[in-house]
């Protein structure tokens, strides 16, 4: 923690923490809001649909593989500069989209926003630490996914609605102007948060023993398996929103709000609840009801499935009650992860970030392909996500039975 954290923000800790959230919101407004034109770019650009999922993929690979220095860099350069830096280049890539006259051009393109929007989460997490204690830094987490979970809910009734009157193309200009007003609030009011005592030497030899450093340890791998690999229980989901509720639904584009609003509302749901008890309940027994949760709920999902045609009177909810254990634990994961070293808190969440942007392309390009087509298909992976990340956990509490034992133990303390 920062130790002048006290000078660098004197205003109430929510505005903080909406600063960080709306950053990392940018993510998921890059794959949501143009997911209602699909179908329109396709007809513009002759696009076959293999080659707009690839639109896709390129943009979850390009946010994973560069997940793996943005953190990494501020923990040398600074928090503030990476952040600016990142937001300028995804605003050019952007008005890139924007301008793209082939679906080779969208393509890489949206690689490039993939590269530069992951800046703002990952660096909004060391933020986080670098600006409060742990019982505040988790309470300020809550808050943080509590606002990135409306992103979801609102890009695709943003992206449907300037499709149906503007086209296309007015998504993308949509995200330029976003990133330009980005670039001006963070400029304006995000601070340095890292002290400069904290600084790693920014050369190859050390960023090399830091990802060696924590690429060979299993506690960090495992608590990131943990968080990362059972958010794509859910977000299966959202990459099958068409086949979903349009196929199997049977839910006209107008509606597919619904979905949305029922899984941000789990999301929101979770995130408050874990500000709630925040130095109160002992780290792993909120990480272990937020597996329980998902674990019954998942099996129940499958089993209805397997029983019954799904509708949309029960088929949207098991997805909202999953996403509400995903988010009573992942801000305590998070934590765990960005204490492990906290020397390198900004690698700690690159790398964290980098495991789960990997399994999310992996979902995207592999497993959605193959499960969208069948409703028990996508509970049952959606089932098998989740089991990765118990397993990790399950591994991880035997061995390391100590970690997220009370909250003593892991500094946390009540905290306005």
């Amino acid at each position: 923690m920062n130790p002048n954290a006290h000078q660098l923000w004197r205003a109430p800790r929510w505005a903080l923490a909406v600063l960080l959230a709306v950053l990392g919101m940018l993510g998921p407004f890059s794959i949501d809001t143009y997911m209602p034109a699909f179908s329109g770019i396709a007809h513009s650009l002759g696009a076959t649909p293999v080659e707009m999922q690839q639109t896709l993929s390129a943009y979850l690979f390009g946010f994973a593989f560069m997940s793996l220095f943005h953190g990494a860099i501020s923990d040398s350069l600074g928090r503030r500069p990476v952040v600016l830096w990142g937001l300028a280049a995804f605003t050019l890539a952007s008005a890139g989209c924007a301008l793209s006259q082939s679906i080779g051009q969208l393509v890489f393109f949206r690689a490039m926003q993939g590269l530069t929007t992951g800046a703002g989460i990952v660096v909004a997490r060391a933020v986080v630490r670098d600006m409060f204690a742990p019982a505040q830094a988790q309470q300020v987490m809550s808050q943080i996914t509590i606002y990135f979970g409306v992103a979801p809910a609102i890009a695709p009734l943003v992206g449907g609605w300037l499709f149906v009157h503007l086209g296309w193309h007015s998504i993308f200009w949509f995200l330029t102007g976003v990133g330009i007003i980005l670039w001006l609030a963070n400029y304006r009011f995000l601070p340095e948060t890292l002290h400069r005592t904290q600084r790693q030497p920014f050369n190859a030899r050390n960023l090399m023993q830091g990802y060696w450093q924590l690429g060979l340890d299993p506690r960090f791998l495992l608590l990131a398996l943990a968080s990362g690999v059972p958010f794509n229980g859910m977000f299966l989901y959202v990459l099958s929103a068409p086949a979903f509720l349009g196929g199997h639904l049977g839910l006209a584009p107008t509606q597919f709000f619904w979905f949305f609003m029922f899984t941000i509302a789990g999301i929101m749901g979770g995130a408050w609840t874990s500000g709630r008890v925040a130095g109160k309940l002992a780290p792993k027994k909120q990480i272990r009801y937020g597996f329980l949760i998902m674990l019954s709920i998942a099996i129940i999902n499958l089993v209805a499935n397997l029983l019954f045609q799904a509708h949309a009177l029960w088929a949207l909810f098991p997805i909202a009650i999953f996403a509400f254990g995903w988010a009573l634990m992942v801000p305590v994961i998070t934590l765990l992860v960005l204490d492990l070293h906290p020397e390198r808190r900004g690698m700690a969440s690159s790398l964290q970030a980098f495991i789960g942007s990997s399994a999310n392309g992996l979902v995207a390009g592999l497993i959605v392909p193959l499960v969208m087509h069948s409703t028990v298909l996508l509970a049952a992976a959606s089932l098998v996500m989740m089991c990765v990340g118990l397993t990790a956990w399950v591994y991880l509490h035997h061995h390391w039975p100590a970690i997220g034992r009370s909250a003593v133990h892991t500094g946390l303390s009540a905290g306005g």
